[in-house]
C-alpha cells in the first residue's frame, strides 16, 4: 500500500512524501524547504530515493540543490530528480518530457505514475497520477485554480478539464492549503451551491481544528469548484454583474473561465 504524508512548509506549502509499504525508502514532491523535508527523513530513519518535481517554481524546487547534497554524503548515491524537461529547474537529472512518454516507473513504488501535460500556471507544469493520487501542484487547487503566470486561459481551461474528467474519488494532493480563501471567492460567484455551502462549514472547521483540507477529491471539486462549473447559471450571472461592459450573450466555457480567473486574481 502507498502512504502519502503531508510535511507542512513555508505559510501554507505541503511537500508530500511517497512511502511504499513498510520501506524505509521514500520520495518527495515539490520540496520547497529541505530542512523540513531533512527533518522528517531523520525523525522517521527514512533514505531519500528521488525528488518529484511539477513546475520550476522556488518554493517547489528550492530543495533539490541540499537534498541531493545530503543523499550523496550519506550513500554516495546520485539523487533522481524528476521533473518538466520543458523547464529550466537546476538539479533535474531525469527530465521527463510528456509528448514522449506518459508513463513512468520508479524503484520502491509498485504502481506506475502517469505523467500528465498541465501547462497554465507555468508553461510546462507537469502532474503525477499514480495508485488513485493525484499530484498536481499549482494547476488545480481545492475550490480554485492557479494564476496564469505564463499560460493561456484556453490552456489553463483545457489542463483544469484533462484533470476533471479523472475517476470522481481522485484523491487531489496540490500543493498549498489555500482552500478558505478559494471557498470565499467560490460563494461569491456560486452563492446558490448547496454543496459549496456545506463544505463551507466543513473545511472551516478543520482549518479551526488544525486539520487539512487537503487531498480533496475529483468529485468534490466538480461539485464546488467555479473553474470546474464555469457556465453553471449562478456563475454566469454572477460573471454578467461583474463584466457588464462585456457582451455574454454567447458566453462559452472558456471565456467564462478566463473572466473567473481575471476576477479571481483581484479578488
Amino acid at each position: 500500500m502507498l502512504t502519502i504524508t503531508a510535511i507542512n512548509a513555508f505559510n501554507d506549502n505541503y511537500i508530500w512524501v511517497l512511502r511504499q509499504d513498510s520501506q524505509q525508502t521514500v520520495y518527495v514532491v515539490d520540496p520547497g524547504d529541505p530542512h523540513v523535508v531533512l527533518d522528517y527523513l531523520r525523525k522517521h530513519q527514512l533514505t531519500l530515493a528521488g525528488i518529484l518535481i511539477t513546475h520550476h517554481h522556488n518554493d517547489h524546487t528550492g530543495g533539490i540543490t541540499a537534498l541531493a547534497a545530503h543523499v550523496k554524503q550519506t550513500t554516495d548515491q546520485i539523487l533522481a530528480v524528476y521533473g518538466p524537461q520543458r523547464e529550466a529547474i537546476q538539479g533535474i537529472n531525469q527530465p521527463i518530457d510528456p509528448t514522449q512518454s506518459n508513463t513512468l516507473t520508479l524503484p520502491f513504488i509498485d504502481a506506475p505514475i502517469h505523467i500528465l501535460s498541465v501547462p497554465g500556471h507555468t508553461a510546462g507544469h507537469i502532474a503525477y497520477l499514480l495508485d488513485g493520487a493525484l499530484f498536481c501542484g499549482d494547476t488545480l487547487f481545492s475550490a480554485g485554480c492557479g494564476r496564469l503566470f505564463e499560460g493561456t486561459p484556453a490552456q489553463m481551461w483545457q489542463s483544469l478539464s484533462l484533470l476533471a474528467a479523472l475517476p470522481d474519488e481522485t484523491r487531489v494532493y496540490c500543493a498549498h492549503e489555500y482552500t478558505l480563501a478559494n471557498l470565499k471567492f467560490a460563494q461569491e460567484v456560486d452563492a446558490d451551491n448547496a454543496a459549496l455551502n456545506k463544505y463551507v462549514e466543513q473545511a472551516t472547521t478543520m482549518r479551526a481544528q488544525n486539520k487539512a483540507t487537503i487531498p480533496s477529491t475529483i468529485g468534490l471539486e466538480r461539485a464546488i469548484n467555479p473553474f470546474l462549473r464555469p457556465l453553471a447559471p449562478t456563475i454566469v450571472n454572477s460573471i454578467k454583474s461583474k463584466f457588464c461592459d462585456q457582451d455574454l450573450t454567447k458566453a462559452d466555457e472558456l471565456s467564462c473561465f478566463a473572466l473567473l480567473r481575471q476576477w479571481k486574481d483581484i479578488f
